[in-house]
């Protein structure tokens, strides 16, 4: 009986009866600190460094309130994940948000996994595991995908894998990066989506691409909104091209056609001196008004 209620008593215990093992049980105490690596325990918070390979930049302070009101009701659901780096000294690999929020709190210790790595190592399960959450923007989101390529040298095929997400996704945050950082600011600090950034970016020019971001702002524009407005940009762009200015001499003879002839003259002239002269008429009358003007 005894048994079943000691039984009992540790399934109450919650959270810290699924970290704790018995003494008989724990055979990774060492000398060098209480406990070794690839270890669930209770560390104190003062024992935690922070992670220099962190990819988040910013925390939403009300967000930090939120959890750490949550933590001191229930405590942390999910351990934070450090790597042993001395006598009781870790570094975080992930979790700096619950961190901070657990010491807002008031807490002393928090749950955590040990865990062996490398500074490479480290970094790669820092930006993964970042990358896996739902509170990313998507500027972070592009930054963690570039460390990932060049700093932990895995190949785009490789990171696809490892994120869950196609090639095409990544492609798409990481030419965010590509963007001036007006714009940048802009996604980081949701004032546009990732879908408005994505229809930016495919403008070439940046002070283009700076005014469109002004109107986004100023009209409240949707994301297909903005694709229409680069769309149209676009076709701008292209009737442009295809009519290059003429040489002056050329110029000179299609205006003084159009006075002549008090007509609509077009003069298309290739990089080989061809072409071809192109007189407007309204009906038949103008037509003879013209052959006549040309006959004398």
């Amino acid at each position: 009986m005894s048994d079943i209620h000691g039984k009992k008593k540790a399934l109450g215990r919650g959270l810290s009866a699924l970290l704790e093992n018995s003494e008989d049980e724990n055979p990774r105490k060492e000398i060098s600190g209480e406990y070794t690596a690839e270890y669930v325990a209770q560390i104190r918070v003062d024992q935690v460094e922070p992670n220099p390979f962190q990819p988040r930049t910013h925390f939403d302070e009300n967000e930090l309130r939120e959890l750490s009101e949550s933590i001191r009701e229930h405590g942390i659901i999910q351990p934070i994940t450090v790597r042993k780096i001395g006598h009781n000294r870790y570094q975080l690999i992930s979790g700096e948000r619950r961190l901070k929020a657990s010491i807002l709190a008031g807490l002393v210790q928090v749950p955590a996994y040990i865990r062996l790595a490398n500074d490479e190592q480290m970094l790669e399960m820092a930006l993964v595991e970042n990358i896996q959450r739902e509170d990313l923007n998507p500027l972070e989101i592009a930054l963690s995908f570039q460390r990932l390529l060049e700093e932990c040298k895995i190949k785009q095929e490789d990171l696809s894998q490892k994120v869950g997400k196609d090639r095409s996704t990544i492609s798409n945050y990481i030419r965010l990066l590509k963007l001036p950082s007006e714009i940048q600011v802009a996604v980081r600090d949701n004032l546009i989506t990732m879908g408005h950034a994505r229809a930016i970016v495919s403008v070439p020019e940046e002070q283009s691409q700076l005014v469109i971001l002004k109107k986004i702002l100023e009209k409240k524009l949707s994301v297909r909104e903005v694709e229409e407005l680069v769309r149209n940009l676009g076709k701008q762009k292209t009737t442009a091209t295809d009519k290059p200015s003429l040489p002056a001499r050329y110029e000179k003879v299609k205006s003084s056609l159009n006075d002549k002839l008090r007509s609509k003259v077009d003069l298309k002239i290739n990089k080989k001196g061809a072409g071809s002269i192109i007189i407007e008429f309204k009906s038949a009358e103008d037509l003879d008004r013209i052959i006549s003007k040309l006959d004398s």
